[in-house]
C-alpha cells in the first residue's frame, strides 16, 4: 500500500493501521497494569524476604499506586511539552528501569523507593494510551477501540495473580518484576515504529509547568497514603501526628482545587469537571478501582494465609476471572454500539456485586473449585463495567481535552484502589480481632460446648505427645482454630462490604446523561 492511499485509509494515524497503534499502547498498558496485580499474590513472600510484615508488604502495592497517581493528571503537560509519542517512549523506559531496581532490592526501603519511582514512570502509560487509542479510531468505531484496551485493563489484574505466583513459587518473588524488562524492550520498539504525534500536539502551545499545583498534588496525596498506612498502628487520630497529616490533607487538598480551577495554565484542568457525564464517571470509577483492587488483594490473600495455599496455588484459583474478562470484552464491544450503556453498566456492577456476596459464603472447607463460577463471573462483569464506563465518561469530551480527561479519569482510579487496599488490610485486622474477642466469650472453660471440645481432642494429644503435654496441646489446637475462624470472618466481611460499594455504584449509574446514539461528535473529536 502506498503512503499516499494509507494515509487515505487510515488518516486519524497518519497512515498507520489503527489495530497496529492499539497493539503498540496496549503492550506497556498491559504491562503496567500487570505489574500493579503481580506482586498482590507474591506480598506474604516479599514480607518475609525483607523481614516486614504482611501490613507493611502491602506498601509495595500502596506506594506505587499513589505515585502513579500523582503523575496521571500532569501527563497531559509533559505529552504536549514534550510529545506525546516521546514522552510515552521515556515513561517505557523509566518504568522498564526501575523494575529491574524492584527485583533486586535487598530490603523493604529500598523496594519501596524503587515502587515509587516505577509507579511515577507507569503513570502516565494509561492515559497516553487511552487517549491515544481513543483518537485512532472514529466515534462509531470506538466501542470496539475501549474493549480492545479494556483487555489489558481488566484481563491484566485478574491474570497478575497467576503468573505472579507461578513466578514466585518456580523462582522467585524478584521476577515478578523483571519480566517487565523484555515486555518494555519490545513495546519501546512498537511505539517508535507505529505511534505518531497529532498534529494538535506538535503545534501546541505549553505554557510553563504548574510547580505550585504539582505540589499540592504531591503533598496531599502522599498525606492520604500515609494516614491509611499507619492510622491504624498508631490508633488513628490517638497520635498526634496523625492529626497534623490529616490537617495538611485537607488543607493541600482545597489548594490544589482552587488552584487548577483558578489557573487555565495549570497541570490540571478542573473546568471538563462541568461536564455531567464526565463527573459521574469520575465518582464511578473511584468506587470500581477500590472494588478491583479490594477483590485482587483480598482474595489471593485468603487462600494463602487461612487456607495454606502456596503462591502459584492462589494465583492458579483466581485466575479464571481472566478467562471471564476474555469472554466479555469482545461481547461488550458488540453490545456497546448497540444498547444504552447505562443498562450494560448497572448489568455490571449487580453482577460483580452478587459474585462478591457469593465469596462472602466461603469457610474453611471449601476447594480450589468452590468458587470458580463467581471468580470467573467476577471477570465478565468487569468487561461490562468498565468499558461502557470509560465509554460513557469520555464520549462528549473533546480531543484537546482527551489528554487532561484520561488523566484524572486513571487517577481517580489508582487514588481509589490504593484507598480501597488500604481500608481492606486495616479492616482485616481489626475485624478479625473483634471477631476474636465475640468467639472467645464463648470459650470459657465452664462451656458445655468447651468441654466437650477439650475432652474430644485430650486423649489423641496424649497419645501424640504424652499426658502431661496434652492439656497445653489442646488448649493451643483451640486457639489455633480460634484465630483461623476469627480470621475467617473478617474476610467475609470485606467481600460483603464490597458487594454493597458495588450495588452501590449500580444505582449510581443512572446519574449518567443518555448520549443519543446518531448523536453529532462533540467539537474536536474526528
Amino acid at each position: 500500500m502506498t503512503t499516499a492511499a494509507a494515509q487515505a485509509r487510515y488518516p486519524l494515524t497518519q497512515g498507520v493501521n489503527p489495530w497496529l497503534v492499539t497493539a503498540s499502547v496496549m503492550l506497556p498498558t498491559f504491562m503496567e497494569v500487570l505489574d500493579t496485580a503481580i506482586a498482590s499474590v507474591a506480598l506474604p513472600y516479599i514480607a518475609g524476604s525483607l523481614s516486614a510484615s504482611t501490613s507493611e508488604a502491602t506498601w509495595v502495592l500502596t506506594s506505587y499506586l499513589v505515585a502513579n497517581a500523582v503523575i496521571l493528571p500532569a501527563s497531559n503537560w509533559f505529552a504536549r511539552r514534550f510529545g506525546r509519542k516521546r514522552f510515552l517512549l521515556i515513561c517505557v523506559s523509566i518504568f522498564t528501569i526501575s523494575s529491574f531496581f524492584c527485583g533486586a532490592a535487598p530490603s523493604l526501603a529500598v523496594i519501596l523507593l524503587a515502587r515509587v519511582v516505577q509507579g511515577a514512570g507507569g503513570g502516565a502509560l494509561q492515559p497516553l494510551s487511552q487517549s491515544i487509542m481513543l483518537e485512532s479510531f472514529t466515534v462509531a468505531e470506538r466501542s470496539m477501540a475501549m474493549a480492545a484496551y479494556g483487555l489489558g485493563i481488566v484481563v491484566a489484574p485478574v491474570l497478575g495473580p497467576t503468573l505472579g505466583g507461578w513466578l514466585t513459587d518456580t523462582y522467585s518473588w524478584r521476577y515478578a518484576f523483571y519480566i517487565n524488562i523484555p515486555v518494555g524492550i519490545l513495546a519501546v520498539i512498537m511505539i517508535a515504529r507505529f505511534v505518531h504525534d497529532p498534529p494538535y500536539i506538535k503545534h501546541a502551545k505549553v505554557g510553563a509547568f504548574d510547580n505550585i499545583g504539582f505540589g499540592l498534588l504531591i503533598v496531599w496525596t502522599a498525606c492520604l497514603q500515609i494516614v491509611l498506612d499507619k492510622g491504624q498502628e498508631v490508633d488513628w487520630f490517638g497520635a498526634i501526628w496523625v492529626r497534623w497529616a490529616v490537617g495538611a490533607l485537607a488543607v493541600a487538598l482545597i489548594l490544589w482545587i482552587w488552584r487548577s480551577w483558578t489557573n487555565p495554565g495549570g497541570i490540571v484542568n478542573l473546568h471538563i469537571l462541568k461536564d455531567r457525564n464526565f463527573r459521574t464517571g469520575l465518582l464511578l470509577i473511584a468506587l470500581l478501582g477500590m472494588c478491583i483492587y479490594i477483590t485482587i488483594t483480598v482474595l489471593p490473600l485468603y487462600y494463602q494465609e487461612v487456607m495454606g495455599y502456596t503462591a502459584f496455588a492462589a494465583g492458579l484459583v483466581v485466575g479464571p476471572r481472566g478467562i471471564g474478562s476474555i469472554i466479555g470484552s469482545p461481547v461488550i464491544g458488540i453490545l456497546g454500539s448497540r444498547m444504552d450503556n447505562r443498562k450494560l453498566l448497572c448489568a455490571g456492577f449487580v453482577g460483580f456485586g452478587i459474585c462478591a456476596l457469593m465469596f462472602g459464603s466461603v469457610n474453611l472447607d471449601i476447594g480450589p473449585l468452590t468458587l470458580l463460577l463467581p471468580i470467573t463471573l467476577t471477570g465478565f462483569a468487569l468487561a461490562f463495567v468498565f468499558v461502557p464506563l470509560a465509554t460513557m465518561t469520555t464520549v462528549t469530551i473533546s480531543n484537546q481535552d482527551m489528554g487532561n480527561a484520561t488523566g484524572l479519569f486513571n487517577m481517580l482510579r489508582n487514588i481509589g484502589g490504593s484507598v480501597g487496599i488500604s481500608m481492606a488490610t486495616t479492616e482485616l485486622t481489626r475485624r478479625a480481632d473483634l471477631h476474636q474477642t465475640n468467639l472467645s466469650a464463648h470459650l470459657t472453660p465452664s462451656s458445655p460446648n468447651f468441654q466437650r471440645a477439650a475432652h474430644a481432642m485430650a486423649p489423641y494429644m496424649g497419645q501424640q505427645l504424652g499426658h502431661a503435654m496434652a492439656e497445653p496441646a489442646t488448649m493451643g489446637m483451640m486457639y489455633r482454630e480460634l484465630l483461623h475462624q476469627s480470621a475467617l470472618l473478617a474476610y467475609v466481611d470485606i467481600f460483603r462490604w464490597t458487594a454493597l460499594l458495588a450495588f452501590i455504584c449500580a444505582g449510581a449509574v443512572w446519574l449518567f446523561r443518555k448520549q443519543p446514539r446518531h448523536a453529532a461528535p462533540p467539537p474536536g473529536v474526528h
